[in-house]
């Protein structure tokens, strides 16, 4: 039974001075840096749609927030545009020269010029542009050249990321991620340096000036090709030439309690987000919104039981059309996955740890007042990528090798020739009968359907303001039963409560990095106008016109 009451969700969402939340009467966009969101409402005030919008962002969040994504990462896109809704799989390619067998050495897939895919950012943003856009490519790109050339403020979160990675940058022989990236290629910039990339800026005027395929087979790729030859990297002329454009394949979509909730297929964790939702449409909203003991363990089993079911059932559909595995999106399994839980730990699930390298994607959501909606999740994996940059670019190189299988050649992302890797990302739509309602997707790896399964939960089981649900501690629980609560969640009584059930307990701060980072827009359906919220834990915003 649904208990939302929209316009107790919408009446009661409070704008903020520092625009973490924000009102506006035609359009909306919310991303991780304040420059990035403004290059997406100067699209939509030169007359842009949100898909423009959206473009602009995507690109200046590359420049803004390397650490977090760039033109040598991936994107994947949900977008809702002339009342159809579509998902763009931008997933990078990996290059012909690298096998499994380069990468027994768990090291050479994380930091360095081999760790690195054939970059689709360009190749997403520039199809976007072209397919659904208004506005010309020139127009889209200028924000992002101007952001490269002026500089911007280095934030405290992106000094601290600096610190954490000194020596992984340091460890790249050719030092060119540390040489762009920190101050005098040696230590990490302070916080409120003015940090500006001349090489960046350039390479953006010439992909402004000759398209975004000049980067595949053009004057850029050619710099590339060199750059990985000299430097041993396996990405070369011909992998870029194959241009990695992206697929638009049908969005996958359940109801969650009367709201249709409209997500990524795979390669992503689309599936893994509905299953949850289905699992937890089998108790009431009032048991999960009561903050009991056992609730937080129902909610925890369900986080287990559908990262099992991931992990046991991967599927990627450029290979093994044969096996479309429908049991993930069926409501009797999430029925009996949901029955399945008692009142302990359930010992039959794997007890794996989890890998402790939180990654850093980046997540920008986008409304117009046409009714398009638009989310985009980015990233070059792990924070800086796999710190070696492009030489005379200014561009961070991805560790995206580091998110294929290695041993099992049966697996489907097992490394081959042009293969696409795994990803966690899921860009989601909530519908209201029939038309975008709130758009959102987080960053956070395998904790991002959590966070954003916990989001959605809150607006629609508690009906929570989208400001209020974004500040609230979050919880997650890997598959090992390890359970990440942030403090403020729970009294000790919880906490104890799960720890004699078997759950080991990871304390976090209060606004914890490792949680995800809503970003998300709503049109309002009971009043005029849109709200955003930008993660309180980045350093972005959310503004309109």
């Amino acid at each position: 039974m649904n208990n939302l009451n929209i316009e107790k969700v919408e009446s009661s969402f409070l704008p903020t001075e520092d625009k973490k939340c924000s009102k506006s009467k035609h359009g909306m966009v919310s991303s991780a840096f304040p420059d990035a969101t403004k290059a997406g409402v100067e699209m939509l005030k030169k007359g842009g749609n949100a898909i423009d919008a959206a473009c602009a962002t995507a690109i200046a969040l590359g420049v803004c927030e390397p650490q977090a994504s760039g033109l040598g990462g991936q994107s994947l896109a949900l977008l809702h545009i002339n009342g159809e809704t579509i998902a763009l799989d931008g997933s990078s390619r990996a290059p012909s020269l690298a096998h499994a067998s380069f990468f027994e050495k768990r090291s050479t897939r994380f930091v360095g010029y081999k760790a690195t895919t054939v970059p689709s950012t360009p190749a997403v943003i520039g199809y976007l542009n072209e397919h659904y856009g208004k506005l010309d490519w020139a127009t889209i790109v200028e924000p992002s050249i101007r952001i490269a050339k002026r500089g911007y403020r280095i934030t405290k979160l992106q000094h601290d990321i600096q610190e954490k990675n000194l020596k992984k940058f340091l460890r790249v022989k050719s030092k060119s991620g540390a040489k762009y990236f920190l101050k005098d290629g040696l230590v990490p910039y302070e916080e409120g340096d003015l940090f500006v990339q001349d090489d960046l800026c350039e390479l953006l005027k010439h992909m402004s000036e000759f398209g975004y395929r000049t980067f595949y087979h053009g004057t850029i790729a050619k710099k590339i090709n060199e750059d990985m030859r000299i430097n041993e990297g396996f990405l070369h002329a011909d992998d870029l030439a194959l241009i990695p454009e992206p697929i638009e394949r049908k969005p996958i979509s359940r109801n969650y309690r009367d709201m249709e909730i409209i997500t990524m297929p795979p390669p992503t964790a689309g599936r893994t987000l509905l299953l949850v939702l289905m699992m937890l449409n089998n108790i009431s909203s009032d048991f999960i919104r009561s903050a009991k003991p056992d609730s937080y363990h129902f909610v925890a089993e369900t986080f287990r039981k559908a990262l099992l079911h991931r992990s046991q059932r991967p599927y990627d559909p450029n290979t093994y059309h044969q096996t479309r595995d429908k049991t993930h999106l069926s409501t009797n399994f999430a029925r009996t996955l949901a029955g399945s839980i008692r009142n302990m730990v359930d010992p039959t699930l794997p007890l794996e740890e989890p890998s402790n390298d939180p990654d850093e994607t980046t997540h920008l959501s986008v409304m117009d007042d046409e009714g398009n909606a638009i989310g985009i999740t980015q990233s070059i994996e792990l924070s800086y990528g796999s710190k070696a940059a492009a030489e005379g670019l200014g561009f961070l190189y991805n560790n995206y090798m580091s998110c294929y299988e290695f041993k099992n050649p049966n697996h489907p992302f097992y490394l081959r020739p042009n293969a696409a890797p795994w990803t966690s990302v899921c860009p989601t739509i909530v519908n209201h009968q029939g038309k975008p309602w709130i758009m959102l997707g987080s960053p956070g790896s395998s904790r991002i359907f959590s966070v954003i399964s916990h989001f959605i939960s809150r607006v629609i089981d508690g009906n929570i303001s989208i400001d209020k649900s974004m500040t609230k501690p979050r919880i997650h629980s890997s598959m090992s039963g390890t359970i990440s609560i942030e403090e403020g969640f729970a009294n000790n009584e919880v906490s104890t409560y799960l720890e004699n059930l078997g759950y080991e307990i990871d304390i976090r701060e209060r606004y914890s990095f490792y949680l995800g980072a809503i970003h998300a827009v709503l049109k309002c359906q009971t009043s005029e106008g849109f709200q955003g919220v930008a993660e309180i834990r980045r350093d972005g915003s959310a503004e309109g016109i």
